[in-house]
């Protein structure tokens, strides 16, 4: 569904009141499917569980692979000469020991090294002790020596589904999913009081299965300059969200929050996510798409060659990128190998996507980000609480279908004066409206978290 840029840009500030992002839900059916063939093109046939009375998907990660290498749409072009990352990389990480990513964000453009952000929120709570692999003389930390959530969950009803449509400049890449990784597992959360990792980060919250869907350019190109990010970036090939770089306080997540073995963990609203390279994907190679930006360019390991009996393991790092984290060369793209921009999973910060290349993408910034597209798309259906999340403005497709996790993180602005004059004799619950410069908002009363007042919250 899409909305006018006036009522996207309200929406964007509702959702900024409650710590919430607007939603989109995908219902997904829970019937006995059948197997149907259908096509992305007249050269390509997929096969998707489609659910004889209601013809939505319905499917589980036992097709996950199938679907992937059936539905990714192929590109021609002359792949670049084999020389094309010959002298970069090396393996200067290999002890562990990687620079620090603390507050190094930009707003007015994208910086090598650095993330270009939409906007700053406040009041955001991460990790409540900096860990012992953290040496902030140095603004360096030791990702060998950091404890990890213990457990291994795997999650038996994961899915993910990528398929593409249309042609040429409209083409398209419908990725769904339930969050849930079709390829690794996750640790056990809530952290319990008796893991180690619980003295660095309790972190309180449950990972709950997501409705998750995202509308791609399958052809992306670039912009005229890099928009900025908001949080979310891309979904990776284990259907397992990717997040920037940063915790809610701007400090290099991956260093001060307390992980499970496979880099990922839960926020206020259950959604799992990873802030860098899980090393439960397999093939991290430059080669291989592990998961797909926002604004449709594919996502690669930075792995470039193994290591032999004459040679050791070299990996592309953030110095041999550009300022948006990505680089153009050969990568396989359904069994062809494809010369495009990709961006890299490195090991140092700030690990992936730092502003996007791509023209245009999903989910959108809100208006008041900083930089970026101002359009958004979605609904308000199925909010989810975020809490002291960095959403940045973001406007992501999401649905908790499970229950909300919540924390002591608030990382939310406040309603506007109108807004909450406008249920001073109003109950909860009862209708209310108030007048904005664009006209004359219409509404119900509700108490917004960390908020002591109603304040009338815009209908859908």
């Amino acid at each position: 569904m899409k909305f006018t840029s006036f009522f996207a840009g309200l929406m964007m500030t509702v959702a900024s009141w409650f710590g919430y992002a607007p939603v989109q839900v995908v219902q997904v059916a829970q019937s006995t499917p059948v197997i149907v063939a259908t096509s992305t093109d007249a050269a390509t046939t997929t096969m998707e569980m489609v659910d004889a009375a209601t013809t939505t998907l319905s499917h589980s990660n036992t097709l996950t692979l199938a679907e992937q290498s059936a539905t990714v749409s192929t590109v021609t072009s002359a792949p670049a000469s084999a020389n094309t990352l010959t002298g970069l990389g090396g393996d200067k990480y290999a002890n562990g020991i990687v620079p620090l990513g603390d507050y190094d964000y930009v707003t007015s453009g994208p910086k090598k090294g650095y993330v270009y952000v939409c906007n700053v929120m406040q009041g955001g709570q991460g990790a409540q002790t900096v860990g012992p692999w953290i040496d902030s003389a140095a603004n360096t930390w030791n990702s060998n020596e950091q404890v990890h959530v213990e457990g291994s969950v795997s999650w038996p009803n994961a899915y993910i589904h990528i398929t593409t449509s249309g042609s040429g400049a409209s083409e398209t890449r419908l990725i769904t999913s339930n969050d849930l990784p079709t390829v690794g597992t996750t640790g056990n959360f809530p952290v319990a009081s008796t893991d180690p990792a619980s003295q660095y980060d309790a972190n309180p919250n449950s990972i709950e299965a997501q409705t998750l869907s995202f509308s791609l350019s399958a052809n992306p190109v670039f912009a005229s300059a890099p928009g900025c990010i908001y949080g979310e970036v891309g979904i990776m090939t284990n259907g397992v969200l990717l997040l920037d770089a940063f915790d809610a306080e701007y400090r290099d997540a991956e260093a001060h929050e307390i992980l499970d073995s496979c880099d990922g963990h839960p926020h206020e609203s259950g959604i799992y996510h990873y802030h860098s390279l899980s090393p439960c994907i397999p093939d991290a190679t430059v080669t291989n798409i592990v998961g797909w930006a926002f604004d449709g360019y594919p996502i690669t390991g930075p792995l470039i060659s193994a290591a032999t009996a004459t040679s050791s393991a070299r990996y592309l790092t953030t110095a041999d990128l550009d300022e948006c984290h990505g680089i153009t060369s050969p990568v396989d793209e359904n069994g062809t190998m494809v010369n495009t921009y990709h961006y890299v999973m490195t090991k140092d910060f700030p690990y992936s996507i730092s502003c996007f290349r791509g023209k245009s993408y999903e989910p959108k910034p809100g208006p008041n980000a900083t930089g970026g597209s101002s359009g958004a798309s979605g609904s308000m259906s199925g909010m989810s609480g975020m809490g002291g999340m960095n959403m940045g403005g973001m406007n992501m497709q999401t649905s908790n279908t499970g229950g909300v996790s919540n924390s002591s993180g608030s990382g939310m602005s406040t309603p506007p004066a109108a807004a909450i004059s406008a249920c001073a004799t109003v109950a909860a619950g009862g209708e209310c409206s108030f007048t904005t410069p664009n006209g004359t908002i219409s509404g119900t009363c509700q108490t917004p978290p960390n908020q002591s007042s109603l304040a009338c919250v815009p209908s859908q």
